[in-house]
């Protein structure tokens, strides 16, 4: 397909499968400025579904180099109160909200200090985004948006239609109807989770290279997967790609060691070779051969954030997986394997009105700790453990 044709077929994705925006719906568009021209196509898809009015929000990475740079420390945690009424008044019409990712400039923050950039998002605005997905406030959705200094990351070339078809792949654009595509996946992710609701786990065991961890469940943790819902009860699709089943793990157990499979990039800064240490749930040790600055001020944000929000299990038939390519994107690299998640727990994973053991966090960091190298283990309440993954393979009927 020519470029054009590409950008359409994307936009119309998003709109109908990610945010499954409906008729008289508002919808806003988050990007940085680089991806206007996937940004217009997004926002022609929306008119033509019955959206009332799309507003885009454009974001410059260099803008934010020279806030991180010189703004005065107490400065860097600081929201604006635009920033927090034009999120509010999009949950208070029920809006729609679309954020289109992709680093265009990966170096931008090269030589910034790793604490500052850790600092850098603002503490009330994250706050209220953590909110929104955990009270189930909008229809929303993350898509990529190819560019050539993403490209440039992946390959080390700024080939940007190499990236784009494999974007095209990861998100079945490639499929001659995306959308039928797209709900079958869907149904396939959903069966997988109810199969491992109904086993009750007590806990997840992943066993690997410098890998043995315990991850504790509470008894009302419940996975989850691709669908998702709103509060009054729109239907839409967090994340294209998605290829995970998830759930909340208990904050308060956690024990061994962990080291992740995959680059993490985080604030603008790359953390390689992540290695943690947990014990009574929370991580007393945290090395890195790159951007360990990084990973420890996230850490150290408050007291959850050294705690376990998210567990996510993904297989050897993920299409990102198949690739073979470390996107050195958040979106993309959890959903090529097995994650964990820093941070705030997904309220919404657990049944009940009890959330003790639910964590809380002004962060929520995801990073890849799975591949053929280990193993995923079912923990029952007896102790016995049922394989779930052995070489990247779903073992769980």
């Amino acid at each position: 397909m020519n470029a054009g044709e590409r950008l359409e077929r994307y936009a119309k994705l998003a709109i109908s499968v990610g945010v499954n925006l409906q008729p008289g719906q508002d919808l806003i568009v988050q990007a940085p400025i680089q991806h206007a021209p996937l940004a217009r196509p997004v926002v022609r898809a929306a008119y033509a579904a019955g959206a009332r009015y799309v507003g885009v929000l454009y974001t410059d990475q260099h803008v934010e180099r020279a806030r991180v740079e010189l703004a005065s420390d107490e400065a860097l945690e600081w929201t604006p109160a635009w920033r927090l009424e034009l999120l509010e008044d999009a949950i208070r019409r029920r809006s729609a909200l679309l954020t289109i990712t992709g680093d265009p400039e990966p170096d931008v923050m090269a030589g910034l200090d790793g604490t500052r950039l850790a600092r850098s998002v603002p503490m009330e605005l994250r706050k209220l985004n953590i909110r929104v997905v955990n009270e189930r406030l909008l229809a929303w959705s993350i898509i990529g948006c190819a560019t050539e200094g993403w490209a440039r990351t992946v390959f080390g070339e700024p080939d940007v239609e190499r990236l784009w078809r494999a974007v095209e792949r990861a998100v079945r654009l490639d499929e001659a109807d995306p959308v039928a595509a797209w709900r079958a996946h869907v149904a396939r992710l959903e069966e997988r989770a109810r199969a491992v609701d109904e086993r009750r786990f007590d806990a997840i065991r992943f066993r690997g290279p410098g890998t043995d961890l315990v991850v504790g469940l509470l008894p009302g943790s419940r996975w989850k997967s691709a669908r998702n819902q709103t509060a009054w009860g729109q239907v839409h699709c967090p994340n294209l790609p998605t290829e995970e089943v998830f759930t909340t793990p208990d904050a308060r157990r956690a024990d061994g060691v962990i080291r992740s499979t995959r680059p993490l990039h985080l604030a603008g800064a790359e953390i390689r070779d992540l290695t943690v240490r947990m014990s009574g749930g929370r991580a007393t040790e945290v090395r890195a051969s790159t951007g360990e600055d990084v990973i420890r001020q996230t850490v150290a944000l408050d007291e959850g954030a050294s705690r376990f929000g998210e567990l996510a299990l993904v297989d050897g038939t993920s299409r990102v997986g198949q690739l073979g390519l470390t996107f050195r994107n958040t979106l993309f690299d959890e959903n090529a394997t097995c994650h964990l998640a820093f941070g705030h727990g997904l309220g919404f994973a657990v049944n009940g009105d009890d959330r003790t053991g639910v964590n809380v966090s002004g962060t929520h960091v995801d990073f890849m700790v799975g591949g053929p190298d280990v193993e995923v283990d079912g923990i029952e309440a007896g102790g016995a453990a049922v394989p779930l993954l052995r070489d990247n393979v779903w073992q769980l009927s």
